[in-house]
Formats: structure tokens, sequence, C-alpha cells
């Protein structure tokens, strides 16, 4: 089901595989990463309450017991995500020994100076023998100004959120990280629900990312595989104004819900501060009954009556903010919690299981965030059926002074939504032709491709398997793919050009051929995921029900999927046809439907006011073919820049192009730029 606010509405099978143990204890995520317990560097992506602490701690104690491992540092972004990694019994679930952290080891619940737990640090790396420390990434910096790498010699550092390092040269955690790496014998494992940054700098250089062994566990393996969670809805409010004026129409306070304010400097921001909007919101939520000081803790009273708990991670006094957070790790059943309002905390290490809505105002630039955020709704727990999360958008004006900004940012969202669809949704398998043996189980998401080009190499071979969603992020990302949401930007360039623009840039290494079958696999998953499957009456296929092989199998010709309006036959799919499809084409009709007319058309004209960007390449393929077929179709007339369609106009552009090209090189000036790869 799918409406006008809803961008994603995704059903799910609840088989219950992602919460089933094993004899040794372990989920099925666990399973898989113990697999490759062996591996010197590990890098475990796996979602929010996947079970990614447990599954170090079963890694961490075979490397001290089986793999001459002399202890393990666990390094986490904030100290109330160490308690992630306390003492756990877990031979009474069947494994060979327990998880014992010693409190002297456990920087993240000591109230000393920083120095002092370098100081711990560095004894307990020097001189301590099959023990284990729990510190933050801070900590782990400070102490690393006075170890030697060879003091990491047969040694495990553990990183959790590890997108919260980067290859950038002053990003003090990836410097330790490659010293670890390169100067010792020491080994890592790396964790991150989200391997993907939103500041576009990749999280390790490539020549070290080679020499991890990736463990990837997907959003939908893991949301598929629950118990009790059958439904994720991801969806838009718009609004004109100030979101005070309009939260009303989307909080619902019958709800689960976790409200993630805007920034005090953001553009989202109302500028009375977040003190008063805090109260704002608690005025619309209900009358305060009671203000329990100790527990920092709220009782209003709705309008019908129902008492409702709320808790404020706005508030400035840490005190209070750690009073609130102490009552919220002891909270054992749904009334315990109604509604959480916070600002830049309750996105990472935060478990409130009941939670079934996330409702975030204004834009996120991070697709880290969006991730953490999204994973706080999305815990199983009994009586959760569906989870929700919200964006506020406001919707830009062209008189606002910054419109140019509030486009970007305003399109930055609809690709963001894009892209969760792509992580969260089903994943496709596609084959050259149908006698090709497929080890998918689940033959229903498999599709045959006319053209499809064979993956030749170990490479392209790993990045379909392992990182199409890291790629997708990359794409999306992207300035021009971004301006291409907005409909200005022909399907060719986008599936021919820039797609493989950012493949190239990403995946350096890879040759034309290889890149050209990525550049297939990534625009069909993309383009799949993205549309509903559809029998001949244009009704959805629950793709979970149908099993191949069984009495109610769709006969062949059945299957159809539903491209901009049109109904093609997936069984007849060809890479030449998919090639001719925007592969955003659905978010731009999604984000047409939501907005009003003049808003599109602002969206539309602050586009087409930007320069046009066009490389030398795009503009020469362009000019040696359809251009030239253009202009034999129109009796030798050119294209105009002013034309109202946007293919003709970017054949327009692109003989501009040229001609300057052309005059630059008549006049000897031959700049870098200008010069192909």
């Amino acid at each position: 089901m799918q409406n006008n606010n809803n961008f994603v509405d995704i059903k799910y099978a609840q088989t219950g595989l992602s919460a089933n143990v094993d004899a040794l204890g372990m989920r099925e995520m666990q399973a898989k990463a113990y697999k490759f317990r062996d591996k010197r560097f590990l890098l475990i992506k796996a979602p929010p309450a996947s079970g990614k602490s447990r599954a170090l701690m079963f890694i961490a104690l075979d490397k001290l017991a089986n793999q001459r491992i002399k202890n393990v540092v666990i390094s986490v972004p904030e100290k109330s995500i160490g308690s992630s990694f306390k003492s756990t019994p877990l031979k009474k679930f069947g494994f060979f020994t327990d998880w014992t952290v010693q409190p002297y080891y456990n920087l993240c619940s000591s109230t000393g100076k920083e120095s002092d737990k370098a100081k711990i640090f560095c004894d307990f790396l020097q001189h301590a023998r099959k023990q284990i420390l729990v510190c933050t990434h801070a900590t782990l910096r400070n102490a690393m100004k006075q170890l030697e790498d060879s003091d990491w010699d047969n040694c495990l550092l553990a990183i959790d959120e590890f997108h919260h390092t980067s290859a950038d040269a002053n990003n003090g955690l990836g410097d330790t990280v490659r010293r670890v790496m390169n100067n010792s014998t020491g080994h890592i494992v790396a964790m991150t629900g989200s391997y993907f940054r939103g500041d576009g700098i990749p999280v390790l250089r490539a020549e070290d990312e080679a020499k991890f062994y990736p463990v990837t566990y997907n959003y939908y393996q893991q949301l598929n595989g629950y118990k009790y969670l059958k439904n994720l809805v991801l969806g838009y409010h718009f609004y004109k104004g100030t979101y005070l004026d309009h939260i009303h129409e989307v909080l619902d306070t019958h709800r689960k819900t976790i409200i993630h304010i805007p920034p005090v400097q953001g553009r989202a921001s109302t500028g009375k501060g977040k003190t008063t909007e805090v109260a704002e919101i608690m005025h619309l939520i209900g009358e305060e009954v009671e203000h329990d000081y100790n527990k920092g803790i709220y009782t209003l009273r709705t309008n019908d009556g129902r008492l409702l708990k709320v808790a404020d991670l706005v508030e400035s006094d840490s005190k209070t903010r750690s009073a609130v957070y102490e009552y919220l790790g002891k909270i054992k059943k749904p009334e315990d919690m109604d509604i959480i309002i916070a600002l830049g905390t309750a996105k990472e290490g935060f478990d409130w299981q009941w939670c079934d809505t996330c409702l975030t105002i204004g834009v996120r630039g991070s697709l880290t965030e969006i991730v953490q955020i999204i994973g706080r709704c999305t815990r199983d727990s009994e009586g959760k059926e569906t989870a929700h999360f919200i964006n506020m958008i406001a919707m830009p004006d062209a008189d606002q002074p910054d419109v140019k900004v509030a486009v970007n940012d305003f399109l930055k969202a609809i690709t963001a939504s894009l892209l969760m669809e792509q992580v969260m949704a089903p994943s496709w398998h596609f084959k050259i032709n149908k006698e090709d043996k497929d080890d998918n189980d689940d033959t229903i998401h498999t599709i045959v491709v006319e053209g499809l080009k064979p993956l030749s190499s170990v490479k392209t071979q790993q990045i379909v398997a392992e990182q199409l969603d890291d790629l997708k992020a990359s794409i999306l990302q992207d300035d021009l793919v971004v301006k291409a949401i907005s409909g200005s930007t022909t399907a060719e360039t986008i599936t021919q050009h820039l797609i493989p623009k950012v493949i190239r840039e990403k995946y350096p290494e890879l040759n034309d051929g290889e890149v050209e079958e990525v550049r297939q696999r990534v625009l069909l998953d993309t383009i799949i995921k993205g549309n509903d499957i559809v029998d001949e009456k244009g009704n959805p296929i629950d793709i979970n029900e149908i099993k191949e092989g069984s009495e109610n199998q769709e006969s062949e010709g059945n299957r159809l999927l539903k491209l901009t309006n049109k109904f093609i036959n997936i069984d007849k799919l060809s890479i030449n046809l998919i090639d001719t499809i925007n592969p955003f084409q659905r978010a731009y009709e999604v984000m047409s439907k939501s907005v009003d007319a003049p808003t599109l058309k602002v969206i539309q004209d602050t586009i087409a006011e930007q320069k046009y960007e066009m490389s030398i390449d795009l503009a020469i393929k362009l000019f040696k073919g359809p251009l030239k077929d253009w202009i034999a179709e129109h009796e030798g007339k050119k294209p105009s820049l002013n034309d109202s369609n946007p293919k003709t106009r970017e054949l327009a552009y692109a003989l501009q192009i040229i001609k300057n090209l052309k005059i630059r090189k008549m006049m000897g000036l031959d700049y870098e730029s200008d010069k192909k790869d």
C-alpha cells in the first residue's frame, strides 16, 4: 500500500530466522560472522539490533583461546554504548566460555580523567594477558599518542560504529587503524550498521579496505527474519512555515515515538531555542501532571485523558540527562515510556525495543545518521507490526534568500529515502539465461536479463555480492545525480554516464569491461527494487508467498514490472530496455505528487538555473552519436539551449562544449581538465 506521503512501504515474511539461536547460542548474523573468526581483519556490516556486540564477544573469545591473541581492546564512540560489552554469561547458552570484563578495565564505566584512562590503557596493552578492555574512541586516540605500534602485536582491536573513522589524514581513529594494520601483528574487527559516511570521505583507503574480509548481514535479512515486525513505512510530511505549526499533523501520541528535533543552527530550527521548542512539543502532547526530577521523566495528560511518560533528552543539564538515560536503561515494559524528545542523541547504542515511530524534523545530511535513526524503531518486539520513519521537510520557497540550498537539501532528502528503500527491500538475482545455475534458494527473486554481461573477476563478484548498497550510497551522494532526481536529466545520461562515472571514482582499479558489468547490476537492482512487481491486472504480487515449484507459482509472463506508468514483462527484460529507464523516476513521481505545483516549479527552475556540468567525455559521446542523429532528423537545424525538451537541451550543451573546446585548441589553450583520461 502506498500513498502520497509514503515513499517506501515494505512487507516482511516474519520467518523468525534472525532471532532464533543455534547450539552455541548464536543468532543467524552472529553465526555467519563466527565462521570467519580466523580472519585477521574482519569487517562486520549489520543493522542495529542484529547482535553485533555479542558477535564480537564470540569472535574475540575464540581469538583469545585459539588464535594466540593475548588481549582484546573494544572501542566505542560514547561511554553509554560501552554497556553493550559488559560481562555476559555465554556458557549457559552453549558457548565454551563466558565474556568477562574486569571493572578496572571497563573505562566506559569509570569517572576518572582521560589522562588516567590513557595510562591504564597503555599499561593494559603492554602488561596485561588474556584480558579485555572497553573504552571510548577518544580514549583510544589519546592512548595511541603514548604507544608504539609494536605494542599491538598479537592484540585484537575491535571498533564499534566503525563509520566514525575515515581515510582522511586528520582522522585520528583512521590513523590508528592503519598503524595497527600495517605496523603490527595485531588483529582488527570493525563493526558498523551503516558502512557509508555522509561527508563522502571513504571509511578506509582502497588498499586498506581490500585487506578486510567483509561479512554483510543486510537490513532485509534482519527485518525479514523477525517474529513480530512485518511492515516498514518510510514517509515524508512536507510543510511550509515552521515545523511547530505542523507537527500535530503527523505526531500520533498512541505510538511509541522518538522525536528528533532539528539542530539549533539547522535550517529547520525555529530560532526560538531548543528549550522552547521542546516545551511547545510537550504542550502539544498534553498537560503536565508530574515531573519526576530524580528520573528526569515527565507525565503528561492528553486531551482524551491518557497519561503519557515523556523523556527530554534535549535537556542541557548533564545530571538530569544522565538520570533520564539511567531510567531508559531500566525500562522493562511498554508503559514505562511513551515519547522521547531528542536532539543529537537516541541514534546510536540506544535500545528502546517498543519504539515503533521515529519522527525526524529537517534534512539529515548524513545517510549514516538516517540509518541509525531508523534502527531505533525497527527492533522486534511483541505487538509491534509496523515501524514508521517520518521525515518532516520544509518545502523550498522562491522567496527564500538561500533557495538553492533549500532545493539541494530537499533533493538530498529524496535521494536518502530512495537509498533506504534500496537497503531495506529484498535483493534480486540476475542471470544471463535460464539454464544458469542459481545458488540462491529463493528463486522467485531471480530474473533473466538479455544482454547481461557475466561477472568476469573476483573484484566485480565481490562488489555485486557485498558492496552494492555502499555503491548506491556513493551514487546517490553525487551532486549531478541529486540534480537528476528533479527530472531535468535524461535517462540515458543517468544510466550511461553518471552511474559509470561514480563507479570509476569509487573503484579506480576496474577496467572498462568491469565497470560495465557493475553498472548493469547496480542499475538493474535499483530499478527492480524501486518498483512494484504486479500481475496482469496491475495488482502487486507478494513475492514472499510465491515459491518456485509451488501450486501458486505465477506462470511465465504474468510477472510485470511497473515502470513510469508502463507494465513490462520481467521475463523479457533486456539491458537495452533498462538503459532507457530513469532509475530515479519513481522518486520524482513521489516528489511531484507530494508537493504543490508552485514548489515543484521552484525546484525545477532552481536546478535549471544552475550551470549544467558536463564532462568533455560525455560531450564527445553525445556529439558523435545522439547529436548527429538529432541534427539529421531536423534537417541540419542545431538544438537550442532554451528548448523545452530536456534531452534536446542536453544535446545543445554538448554542442556548446565541443565548440568551446575547438576554439581553445585553435588558440593553443589545451587545459588539463579538457583532456580525457
